[in-house]
């Protein structure tokens, strides 16, 4: 342990990240930035391209930030999981989707391990940030890396951080975002402090890998519940003819009790939609229930169909058939400013557009094409007039829309993130959740 720590602490240690998308890209960043010799590993030659070249693909991270640690040869990329034999610490960043069945996809994490358990020696520290539920550190991950005779907590070391990305945001990056890490043990914890001490500016130790994980859940629950709770409220006051976005307003003045969430089009992107199924899933194999998850997911799943009512009733009040008309999809990312369109709602909402026969394009600044969930497109030119579509329907309102020529130019908007509430216009026309 000595000496990893003190490879740790003098910066001689090598890391090597494995997935180097959202979260990987950032944190290698990070690691360079800090004067650790870092390599990214990937299954994607493309990403291990672009970083080799430095190139990034994603927008939170410049490529002037990546060339510098390039050029010096503190940073490369591999696709080569041979390199995790000269690795003293590897950090494991892959997705962990959910299956047709909602249920935990783990094959991402089970491949990385049985990489790192082949290339494994003495002395290594391997961290999980890949979000999962409770136990999945302890009950799969240290199984592989003890397997071989090593001795948790003396030659081998695993902890689990959860991932806190949160894409676009201009204030919270990887580096001041407070880190929650759980060790399998006190030494392994003290480790792997040691070196996310170095590279981020504060450190939420807690006593188990399975609170760490817990951790991450519970905030992506608390998130996912409360959505659902105002999307209900939304199809709610809507039929009370009231405006749930002024609703949500005003009882956000009260200075006390009260956190303002706004409805939406359905829920999107790597966690929220999926972090909270993997905490009903092991309480499922547990016998027990989690009612307030299964809720949520079902009010929030069910929000892209009902964005298609509502475009089905707004195109019906100017006596006009969804079937045959031109509706265009503003931003497919799953939030504003963003190239990130996992999980987004907009594909089930041109889905649905399409099952009901309308003709649907996209316009979004950041995505020029769309090749995923069955959508093969791309992007229209920004510049084109929303006059010529039958009805606009906002999913994502990115900074870029030019909310006041959309009022202008278009026949009909269905407005799912109220960005045009602020904007002059004939109302009538402005169709809200």
């Amino acid at each position: 342990m000595f000496s990893l720590l003190e490879k740790i602490e003098a910066k001689s240690a090598r890391v090597v990240v494995v997935g180097i998308g959202y979260v990987g890209l950032p944190l290698v960043l990070e690691l360079a930035r800090a004067g650790f010799r870092c390599t990214g590993l990937d299954t994607d030659p493309e990403k291990v391209r672009k970083l080799n070249a430095c190139q990034s693909y994603i927008p939170d991270v410049s490529a002037s930030d990546l060339a510098p640690f390039v050029l010096e040869k503190k940073l490369d990329a591999t696709v080569d999981p041979a390199v995790l034999q000269h690795a003293d610490a590897v950090i494991v960043c892959v997705p962990t989707p959910l299956n047709k069945t909602k249920d935990p996809d783990m094959g991402f994490i089970v491949a990385a391990a049985e990489e790192i358990a082949r290339h494994q020696h003495e002395g290594m520290l391997v961290i999980l940030e890949s979000t999962t539920y409770p136990g999945t550190t302890s009950e799969l991950l240290v199984p592989k890396l003890t397997a071989n005779g090593q001795i948790l907590g003396r030659s081998v070391f695993v902890a689990f951080s959860p991932e806190r990305v949160d894409p676009g945001n201009p204030v919270y990056k990887t580096r001041n975002t407070p880190k929650v890490l759980g060790g399998a043990t006190p030494e392994c914890l003290r480790v792997a402090c040691s070196l996310y001490s170095q590279i981020l500016d504060e450190i939420v130790p807690v006593s188990s890998t399975e609170t760490a994980e817990m951790v991450k859940l519970l905030e992506n629950t608390f998130r996912a519940v409360n959505i659902g709770l105002v999307n209900e409220i939304a199809m709610m006051s809507r039929k009370l003819g009231v405006d749930p976005f002024e609703v949500i307003r005003a009882a956000a003045t009260k200075p006390f009790g009260f956190m303002p969430f706004f409805p939406g089009p359905g829920l999107g992107g790597h966690c929220i939609p999926i972090d909270p199924l993997y905490l009903s899933w092991k309480v499922r194999t547990l016998q027990g229930e989690a009612r307030f998850i299964e809720l949520a997911d079902s009010v929030n799943s069910g929000m892209p169909a009902y964005v298609v009512e509502r475009t089905t009733d707004a195109l019906n009040d100017q006596a006009k058939p969804l079937r045959g008309s031109k509706i265009l999809i503003y931003g497919v990312a799953y939030k504003r400013d963003v190239n990130d369109c996992r999980e987004s709602p907009a594909f089930a909402i041109m889905h649905g557009l399409h099952k009901r026969g309308a003709r649907v394009s996209y316009m979004d600044p950041y995505v020029a094409r769309l090749d995923a969930d069955g959508v093969t497109q791309a992007s229209i030119d920004l510049d084109t007039n929303f006059g010529s579509f039958d009805a606009v329907v906002v999913v994502t309102d990115h900074s870029a829309l030019d909310r006041t020529r959309l009022a202008r130019e278009a026949r009909l908007v269905v407005d799912t993130r109220d960005a045009l509430r602020d904007v002059v216009c004939d109302r009538a026309k402005i169709y809200g959740l």
